[in-house]
């Protein structure tokens, strides 16, 4: 079987990455440049600092790929690239970037969608691992639930209405003094506590009709913060990890009775998980716990392969040059490109 080799290209947020991957499940190569340090100062992404940071780490990021790989420009096959969603500024830069590469090489260009591209970061780490699934989208702009009938084929079960449950993390992580990014300190100070010690609301719990699927934090994120600014007026002392323990299951509770509702619903055996807050052991656990009840197969990624990186793009793509899904020289960047097809 000839070897497809696609070289992707991530800037979507606040990581510059690029990476080679061969028949889209073994990397050779997945080069991150984080801008964390850079906007730590800030307690969050500034989007025109992050797009000048994409600017001067782009064309470096892929030469380091493409020399840990081995591989040269002319054994590529085609050319992957985020195109949404995410920060406009950030996104241009890569789409731009590798228009340039696919029109000078005369290589097939790939717009990959990066929420897309996360939950295909699970057959990265999983060879056995192939469709049908349920897959649970959690990051910081996104909370979703998919059904991966094939490769190419998705369709979107439910969303969240507001918050996603990662931006519900970083906001309450920095109302309580927590550096960005804030979902592992919450995570680490939830070890802690007590997840039973407040009874935070959990929005579209045991709901059923078109809520069912559906999601909602921004309740619970205003609960936490009345909480605390509460205990700050009347002087109480705040007990941190009981907070974020209390918090966290608040979240988790929720996503995982609603991801094994809709595995059950669509009738598939197998459940992954994807996006930054996949990364969070508290959901891994409650999840796993859930699964194992329901008999029902749990995947994730390594926490290098939940957060943004250019090899999950590259593995998408992989299956979408598969199918000739090819984009032209027109591409452009799609900050809000909404999750699912038919």
């Amino acid at each position: 079987m000839k070897q497809n080799i696609i070289l992707a290209v991530e800037t979507s947020c606040d990581e510059t990455s690029a990476a080679v991957v061969v028949n889209g499940r073994r990397i050779l190569s997945n080069i991150i440049s984080s801008q964390v340090p850079t906007h730590q100062k800030f307690g969050g992404v500034v989007p025109e600092i992050a797009s000048r940071k994409h600017i001067e780490n782009v064309i470096p990021v892929i030469d380091q790929a493409l020399k840990e790989a081995g591989t040269t420009m002319a054994e590529v096959d085609a050319i992957g690239v985020t195109y949404g969603p995410g920060l406009v500024g950030a996104l241009l830069v890569g789409v731009a970037t590798a228009k340039a590469l696919a029109f000078a090489l005369n290589k097939p260009l790939i717009g990959v969608n990066h929420l897309e591209g996360h939950i295909f970061a699970n057959f990265l780490a999983h060879e056995e691992l192939k469709p049908p699934f349920v897959a649970l989208v959690v990051s910081g702009g996104h909370t979703s639930l998919i059904h991966l009938k094939d490769y190419n084929e998705l369709e979107l079960l439910g969303q969240t209405r507001d918050d996603a449950a990662g931006e519900a993390f970083d906001k309450i992580a920095r109302v309580m003094n927590f550096p960005y990014p804030g979902g592992p300190h919450i995570d680490k100070a939830a070890k802690e506590g007590n997840p039973n010690a407040i009874a935070f609301p959990r929005a579209f719990a045991g709901q059923e009709g078109e809520n069912k699927f559906a999601f909602s934090f921004s309740g619970l994120k205003s609960a936490v913060l009345n909480y605390l600014n509460t205990a700050a007026q009347h002087g109480d002392a705040v007990c941190v990890p009981d907070v974020a323990a209390s918090f966290q299951a608040a979240v988790v509770g929720v996503l995982v009775e609603k991801a094994i509702a809709a595995a059950n619903h669509v009738g598939v055996k197998q459940l992954v998980i994807a996006g930054g807050v996949a990364a969070n052991s508290y959901l891994q656990t409650e999840l796993a716990a859930a699964a194992e009840q329901n008999d029902i197969a749990l995947f994730y990624p390594p926490p290098v392969l939940c957060t943004d990186n250019a090899a999950m793009i590259a593995c998408r793509a992989h299956y979408q040059y598969l199918a000739q899904d090819f984009a032209d020289l027109h591409l452009n960047a799609l900050p809000t490109l909404k999750l699912g097809r038919g």
